[in-house]
C-alpha cells in the first residue's frame, strides 16, 4: 500500500499540470507524517512543485516543515534564474563560435511541461553539441571561465577525447559555481536514440523575457526523455512527473503516434516503460497492448519499485544493480544486451 506521503507528493505534483487535486491534498495533509514527507520530496526533488500546490490549496504544514519547503522552493527559483542568465550567455558565445548547440532537460522542459521555467529542480545546465565539436566546445567553455570537474584530466588531452567515447557527457563548473553537463550524445548506449542529436528538429522555448533557448522538437524530446528516465529506472518522481505533464491533455491517438515515432527514433522499450509508469502514477493514457508484453510489465514494475524506495539507489552497496539490469533489456535481442553489458563494464573501468 502506498504511503500517505507518497500519495500526497503525487497529488501535489499533479496539481501543477492538472488542477483538481485540492480536496485530495487537503485530506492527505491531515494524515501526513510531515518530517517524513519533507525527506521524501527532497529525495524526489519536487519541493517547488509541492510547495506551490500546498500554498495554492491552503494546506499548512507545521512551521518548521513549511519554512523548509518555502526555503527549498526559493533556492530552486534562484538557481533557475541564474541558470537562465548563464544559458543566454552560453548560447550567445557558442553561436558566435559557430558551435551548434541545444539545451536539454532543465528550463526548457519546465516551461513546456508546467508553463513555468523556474519550478522544476535541475542540478545542471545540460547542453548538447556534435561529437566532433567536443574539443572546440571545451575550449569555448574554458574561455568562459569554466573548469572541468569530471573526468579529472586536461580538457584538451587525448584522454578527454577518449572519455567522451565511453561517456555521453563531461561535467564542468562555471566561475559562479553553476554545474554544466557537456553532452556529445544523449544516451549512454549507442544503440538507443542514435539519430537524435544537435541537428535534429528543434523548437525554441522562451524561458524568461528576452531569453529563448533551443531544445529538441516534440517527437524527439519525448523519445529522449523516455530514454533518459530509463537510464536511471525512473527512481525519482520528478522525471515521470515531467513526462506526464508534457503529455497531459493529449488524446490517446497522439500518444500512440508519439510512441510509434519513438520506436522509429530508437527509444526501444524505454518508451513502453515510461508510458506504463506514467499511466500507473498519473493515469496518462497508455498505448493499447503495451502491457501485453511481459518484458514491458517487468520494466515498468522495476521502475515502480525504484521510485518507491525510501533512499537513493546510489547510497547502498549494489544499490544500482537493479537499474543496470533493466538497462540490458531496453531493446530486444541478445546482441543489444551483450553490447550494453560490455558498455557497463567499460564505463565502470573508465
Amino acid at each position: 500500500m502506498l504511503s500517505t506521503g507518497f500519495q500526497l507528493a503525487v497529488h501535489c505534483c499533479r496539481q501543477r499540470f492538472a488542477p483538481g487535486s485540492g480536496h485530495d491534498i487537503a485530506e492527505l495533509g491531515k494524515r501526513a507524517d510531515w518530517p517524513g514527507f519533507l525527506q521524501l520530496v527532497r529525495r524526489h526533488r519536487v519541493q517547488a512543485l509541492v510547495w506551490q500546490s500546498l500554498s495554492e490549496t491552503g494546506v499548512v504544514p507545521p512551521p518548521a516543515i513549511a519554512n523548509a519547503l518555502c526555503a527549498d522552493a526559493g533556492l530552486i527559483t534562484e538557481h533557475n534564474l541564474r541558470a537562465a542568465v548563464e544559458s543566454a550567455r552560453l548560447l550567445e558565445s557558442f553561436s558566435k563560435a559557430a558551435i551548434p548547440l541545444l539545451f536539454v532537460k532543465g528550463l526548457t522542459v519546465s516551461k513546456l511541461a508546467y508553463g513555468q521555467a523556474f519550478v522544476k529542480m535541475s542540478q545542471d545546465i545540460d547542453i548538447l553539441v556534435p561529437a566532433e565539436a567536443i574539443a572546440v566546445a571545451s575550449q569555448e567553455l574554458g574561455r568562459l571561465g569554466y573548469t572541468l570537474a569530471s573526468p579529472a584530466v586536461p580538457p584538451q588531452s587525448t584522454r578527454f577525447q577518449g572519455w567522451h567515447q565511453w561517456h555521453k557527457e563531461s561535467s564542468w563548473r562555471s566561475p559562479e559555481g553553476l554545474h554544466l553537463e557537456l553532452h556529445s550524445r544523449l544516451a549512454d548506449s549507442h544503440d538507443l536514440i542514435p539519430d537524435i542529436g544537435v541537428r535534429s528538429p528543434r523548437q525554441d522555448v522562451e524561458v524568461a523575457p528576452g531569453i529563448t533557448l533551443p531544445t529538441l522538437a516534440r517527437d524527439e524530446l519525448f523519445a529522449y526523455l523516455c530514454v533518459h528516465g530509463a537510464s536511471s529506472a525512473w527512481f525519482r518522481l520528478k522525471w515521470i512527473t515531467d513526462l506526464a505533464a508534457l503529455l497531459h491533455g493529449q488524446p490517446a491517438d497522439e500518444i500512440d503516434r508519439l510512441y510509434g515515432r519513438s520506436q522509429q527514433l530508437g527509444a526501444g522499450r524505454a518508451a513502453a516503460q515510461a508510458l506504463l509508469l506514467a499511466h500507473r502514477v498519473y493515469g496518462t493514457p497508455a498505448v493499447q497492448g503495451l502491457d501485453r508484453q511481459p518484458v514491458h510489465r517487468w520494466l515498468a514494475s522495476a521502475a515502480w519499485r525504484q521510485m518507491l524506495r525510501d533512499d537513493e539507489p546510489t547510497t547502498g552497496r549494489f544499490g544500482t544493480a537493479a537499474i543496470h539490469l533493466t538497462q540490458l533489456f531496453l531493446r530486444p535481442g541478445i546482441g543489444f544486451s551483450l553490447r550494453e553489458l560490455a558498455r557497463q563494464i567499460a564505463h565502470a573501468a573508465n
